[in-house]
């Protein structure tokens, strides 16, 4: 397996350096509720595509612990990302993952928004004495377009998503990811897990040989990671000329000639994890995004769409079909694989094991959340309360 630490902390600066976090942070509701306001709020967080709201009106929305958000295509053809609460009694304005919209209008009073957010009707507005309509538009959160992908951020500041991926660009550029268009609807997967289980999981390079057969078949010993500041990075090159007729052999050979990928891109697999929680699969036929939503200290849902190039080749729908066989057996292992994992980290034994220094994205995550919740050093969980007088660090 190919391995490289990028910023990489050693141990003679960080005690913990290699170390994982301990078992007490996977269901502790007080390290979830310093998670929402210290990581989830603060990060970017993927909501759609800009073909996916081609028209004045569409919207697509994304919940994040208790925000609601719209991200709305507005009459100038920007696109705006709105608080889904109205601004009179805080009723949800919408319901779902997705419509169309002339106006916003809120179901409780009738209170009418416009696409940019403005409140431009409220009915019996004299009953309102000294009442500035100007004051009471939808709030908003920051917005920011990644090749063709719009992120939200909650609040806060810090990295922008393009330069999170800056020392990827140049790799990603050639997949022409603003051009792509949803491959189906959005798959929404819940599981019984906390939600860094299955961002550990993405990113954990040592158990593709032993827990995942079919992807030991297409990548052989090719497998490689690392980890750069916000980016964690894996790949898997193809191999060539293994025979058998498992789905791993037949995508090898219909899987055909990408014209706008270079030769290196043909037969290569790769993968990047956006802190916290946001992930992309890159494939020469279809690329995919996951996210890890947190809904609880021990659930989590896996909002997931692939995007794809027109390509009507039948090689290529093949291609496609099998990749799909293909991921779904690997999620399939994965889901068993964190469901053992969460129940272990429940056991009073437990505490945390060490990292191998092959282990540098998961290292990566364990740094960052231990300097935004200093509490994730101990290896036992504190007192009850403790969260209260929790000061976070800053990640630079």
């Amino acid at each position: 397996m190919t391995l490289r630490a990028v910023n990489d902390v050693g141990s003679a600066i960080d005690p913990d350096a290699n170390m994982g976090l301990p078992g007490w942070l996977y269901h502790d509701p007080e390290v979830f509720a310093l998670e929402q306001a210290r990581i989830f709020r603060r990060s970017w967080q993927l909501v759609c595509h800009l073909s996916d709201i081609p028209k004045a009106g569409d919207w697509q929305s994304l919940a994040i612990g208790h925000e609601s958000i719209i991200v709305v295509r507005g009459e100038d053809g920007g696109v705006r990302a709105l608080s889904n609460v109205c601004r009179h009694r805080a009723a949800r304005l919408v319901d779902g993952d997705q419509g169309c919209a002339r106006k916003l209008i809120c179901p409780y009073h009738a209170w009418t928004y416009e696409l940019d957010g403005r409140l431009s009707g409220v009915p019996g507005k004299r009953d309102y004495p000294a009442f500035d309509m100007a004051d009471y538009g939808l709030h908003r959160f920051a917005t920011e377009v990644w090749r063709g992908f719009i992120f939200v951020r909650i609040e806060g500041d810090g990295p922008s998503v393009a330069e999170m991926m800056a020392p990827y660009e140049e790799e990603v550029a050639p997949y022409r990811f603003e051009d792509m268009r949803a491959l189906g609807r959005v798959v929404m997967r819940p599981r019984t897990v906390n939600w860094k289980n299955i961002a550990d999981n993405y990113s954990d390079g040592l158990h593709i040989p032993v827990a995942h057969p079919g992807l030991k078949r297409l990548f052989g010993p090719g497998y490689g990671i690392e980890a750069s500041e916000w980016v964690d990075k894996m790949y898997g090159p193809l191999l060539d000329g293994v025979p058998g007729s498992s789905s791993e052999a037949l995508y090898r050979k219909y899987l055909p000639m990408v014209d706008h990928l270079p030769p290196e891109r043909q037969r290569l697999w790769i993968y990047f994890k956006l802190w916290p929680n946001t992930a992309f699969d890159i494939y020469p036929d279809q690329i995919d995004f996951m996210q890890f939503i947190p809904i609880s200290p021990t659930e989590t849902m896996i909002r997931e769409i692939a995007y794809v190039l027109p390509d009507e080749r039948r090689e290529m729908k093949a291609a496609r079909y099998l990749n799909w066989r293909i991921n779904r057996l690997v999620n399939a292992e994965d889901t068993t694989l964190v469901a053992r994992v969460q129940d272990g980290m429940a056991s009073e034994s437990y505490t945390q094991g060490p990292l191998g220094n092959s282990e540098v994205c998961l290292k990566s995550f364990a740094k960052k959340f231990r300097t935004l919740i200093p509490e994730a050093r101990q290896p036992k969980r504190p007192p009850m309360g403790w969260s209260a007088n929790s000061v976070e660090g800053h990640i630079s």
